[in-house]
């Protein structure tokens, strides 16, 4: 069965840190490219970035650049987000997505709040 599970997400103050961790099981994750997608409160759902099968390659969305960093770990069969100087408008649940095999997450939630 295949399994993903993010974690590490909550409440933190705009300007802070968080970093998310997507534990993958029951299928051989180092064989494909993962994708973090978010969906805000009332809004649709949005690319935030993506990395490729080695982590040798990773993308951006516009808004998360030169803040968020993608990562994995083939090894632990991880795949992480490292968020540097929150904004409220990063709000939102995230998830971590196989998207060529279409499994995703049940996602964890992160609060950019004072």
């Amino acid at each position: 069965e295949v399994q993903l599970v993010e974690s590490g997400g909550g409440l933190v103050q705009p300007g802070g840190s968080l970093r998310l961790s997507c534990a993958a099981s029951g299928f051989t994750f180092s064989n494909y490219a993962m994708t973090w997608v978010r969906q805000a409160p009332g809004k649709g759902l949005e690319w935030v970035s993506s990395i490729d099968s080695g982590g040798g390659r990773t993308y951006y969305a516009d808004s998360v650049k030169g803040r968020f960093t993608i990562t994995r770990t083939n090894a632990k069969n991880t795949l992480y987000l490292q968020m540097n100087s929150l904004k409220s408008e990063d709000t939102a649940m995230y998830y971590c997505v196989a998207r060529s095999i279409g499994y995703w997450g049940q996602g964890t939630q992160v609060t950019v709040s004072s």
